[in-house]
């Protein structure tokens, strides 16, 4: 799917290419001059949790992806919402380290909105706090996956 560019890099399984959502967890492994490094990308969809609580619970730093578009963003960090789930679940999980992707800023009004950005940026904090995160310690990067803005180059 053309809007999945980059989302469905790790989805081998040809469900999760046909469906656009990750189903099962994926590993993918490489070092730096400093660490090594094992990325888990897990499912973000409710009828998959058991999976990513799998993924999750071998994480010692969890990436949150949240959509910046109107609609789903509200949707995700809304009482019953993904957002949520997933943010509380990495905390309960024991995942103290937390950088939070802010997705799909491309298609924000008008594109890359500092405003929308901030707006985002503001209530998630709010929650994280909380459930136990401290917002000081967690990084908030605004990023394009169909774009690949802030995703390949610091």
């Amino acid at each position: 799917k053309g809007s999945f560019k980059y989302a469905w890099v790790l989805d081998k399984l040809k469900a999760e290419r046909e469906r656009g959502i990750t189903i099962d967890i994926a590993l993918w492994k490489f070092e730096t001059a400093k660490y090594y490094v094992t990325i888990i990308d897990a499912p973000g969809h409710r009828d998959f949790i058991k999976n990513m609580i799998t993924g999750t619970s071998q994480a010692d730093c969890a990436v949150l992806i949240v959509a910046a578009g109107v609609g789903e963003f509200e949707a995700g960090i809304s009482k019953n919402g993904q957002t949520r789930e997933h943010a509380l679940l990495a905390y309960t999980l024991g995942v103290k380290q937390l950088i939070v992707g802010v997705n799909k800023m491309d298609s924000t009004e008008p594109p890359y909105s500092q405003k929308r950005y901030e707006e985002i940026t503001k209530e998630v904090s709010t929650y994280i706090k909380k459930i136990g995160y401290n917002p000081a310690t967690v990084s908030f990067v605004p990023i394009s996956g169909w774009h690949g803005d802030n995703m390949l180059e610091a």
